[in-house]
């Protein structure tokens, strides 16, 4: 018996609920709904208000959209390039995007969505897919070809149509009622709910800076023929490694380089400050943006947010009871601005510590003075906020946005999640330097994600300066680290279906030696031996 015919009833009354159930878990792996059941199977629903349940949706439509592409426009060369705000960003190479394309697009797809349409899996084996790929002549899904842990290979069909897409599917192009397609810039976007709004779409942000991030990277890649994984592959196997590892080093350093001359230029900044998600590299950035800093004349002084805690007994508590030392009022403003003013004021302050076992602040008679050449430098998660340091004049600031932001893609219908790439580090970095397994990791990683959702992301476009802190070549030396810990976590675990993702997912990646590694590199920050110390 199919998950769908057992739990109809179910299926039925959550959409009575506003509740649209796109996929299942079935012993704690994600399967399609059409998935052919045991009878000691464990079956839990997913829908698409769920993190799986919004990739599967946001999968289904990109893979409708690509069929309506391919009908109207056979000869259009798409490429998935990368997520904005909760759309996706595609362009196609060798034709001009026109508001008649999209139009037709947008209403080629709708009509697909309501005939309801079957998504089929089809598996071959090997032999059965090079025979496939040879009579078919076409590039999508032969990826899989070329990945030599993978036994078979996969494609899903709708009527005449196939491609491949990285995970599950939904089992009918009815599964999908909500999205829009809108010309944007070079290209357009494919517009989808976030998974707090299932059924209907927010408005759409420009957030112009990030995007102008992405394309520059986007551009740099593409001048470099590495767009793909495919073709990043290639250059390891045939032994370019240290080159590509090189051209990506030497991109991170003329940034930092491009942020240092900036903030010098700029006579009236006293303080430099620095947020981003979880595992973005904030600490190896700081400590190497305070060295090009340094060649323009001003000497970093840091001080810690962290020490500015109120009293544990003051610190307010989330909707669960538990203590938020996430948001911003578990830091004492008013002590933390009065100690930056007296600084830039040229006065000297009493630096205080934070007693994470007493939950109090304390003195140890550790003085602080700002010299005319030094410049303050801050990290932590508010400091695009400006209400961290209300006290101060937004001329004497100069923020930063660091974050991991890739712009590899497995194929050209297939992208790489810039979360699942911090997430990756940080599961390397958990185990290396804090002795959390990566079940650990994973179990935490949503609470992570919903503090950066409140306290980082809405603020990125404040900040003077956008680094991105993605190496080409990481992947493929964090996946030695991560894959044996992934397998470590069995089915019995929840999050099994989330490890068996991410090892599929490594599985594509060629291994680089670490030792090629630049000791200076961020990404030592996560697999250790940095010069800066771990």
């Amino acid at each position: 018996m199919k998950v769908l015919e057992k739990f109809e009833q179910e299926i039925n009354q959550a959409k009575k609920d506003g509740r649209e159930i796109i996929a299942c878990k079935c012993n704690n792996e994600v399967k399609s709904l059409n998935y052919d059941l045991k009878e000691s199977d464990v079956i839990e629903l997913i829908d698409t208000s769920s993190k799986d349940g919004h990739r599967i949706y946001v999968r289904g439509i990109l893979y409708i959209m690509a069929k309506a592409l391919n009908e109207l426009y056979p000869k259009a060369l798409l490429t998935v390039n990368y997520q904005l705000s909760s759309a996706m960003f595609c362009e196609i190479d060798n034709m001009p995007i026109t508001d008649e394309m999209i139009c037709n697009i947008k209403e080629r797809m709708q009509e697909i969505i309501d005939k309801d349409l079957e998504i089929r899996k089809i598996i071959m084996n090997k032999e059965e897919a090079e025979e496939f790929y040879s009579k078919e002549k076409t590039l999508r899904g032969i990826a899989q070809i070329d990945n030599k842990q993978k036994d078979s290979v996969s494609l899903y069909y709708c009527e005449e149509y196939y491609n491949y897409f990285f995970g599950v599917m939904p089992i009918s192009t009815g599964s999908i009622k909500v999205f829009d397609v809108v010309k944007y810039k070079n290209g357009f976007l494919v517009r989808y709910p976030s998974a707090e709004m299932p059924n209907q779409l927010k408005e759409h942000k420009v957030n112009k800076k990030l995007l102008a991030t992405l394309e520059e990277y986007d551009d740099i890649h593409r001048v470099l023929g590495i767009e793909t994984l495919y073709k990043l592959n290639r250059e390891i196997k045939e032994g370019r490694t240290n080159n590509l590892i090189l051209l990506s080093e030497a991109l991170h350093e003329k940034k930092m380089a491009d942020i240092a001359n900036d903030i010098s230029k700029r006579k009236n900044v006293k303080m430099v400050l620095i947020a981003g998600p979880s595992s973005s590299g904030k600490t190896t950035f700081a400590k190497r943006l305070g060295i090009e800093l340094r060649l323009n004349g001003l000497k970093p002084v840091t001080i810690s947010v962290d020490n500015y805690f109120v009293q544990r007994v003051d610190t307010p508590k989330d909707e669960n009871g538990q203590y938020d030392f996430e948001c911003l009022e578990a830091i004492d403003l008013d002590l933390f601005n009065n100690h930056i003013k007296a600084l830039l004021n040229g006065a000297t302050i009493d630096v205080p510590t934070f007693d994470f076992k007493s939950g109090t602040r304390v003195y140890n008679g550790e003085k602080m003075h700002l010299a005319n050449d030094e410049i303050l430098v801050i990290e932590g998660i508010h400091c695009l906020n400006d209400k961290l340091t209300r006290a101060i004049p937004m001329e004497q600031k100069y923020k930063i946005y660091i974050s991991d932001l890739t712009v590899l893609n497995i194929d050209y219908f297939n992208r790489i999640s810039t979360t699942d790439t911090r997430l990756l580090r940080r599961i390397v970095r958990d185990n290396n330097f804090r002795g959390y397994s990566a079940l650990h990791t994973l179990k935490t990683w949503d609470s992570v994600n919903r503090g950066e959702n409140k306290n980082i992301f809405p603020y990125q476009e404040n900040c003077d300066a956008m680094f991105n802190s993605s190496l080409i070549y990481e992947i493929s030396i964090l996946k030695k680290h991560a894959l044996p810990l992934l397998k470590e976590i069995t089915k019995e675990e929840p999050e099994y279906s989330e490890a068996r993702r991410l090892v599929e997912f490594l599985k594509y990646f060629e291994e680089i030696d670490e030792e090629y590694v630049p000791k200076n590199s961020l990404l030592r920050e996560f697999i250790g031996g940095s010069i800066f110390g771990d």
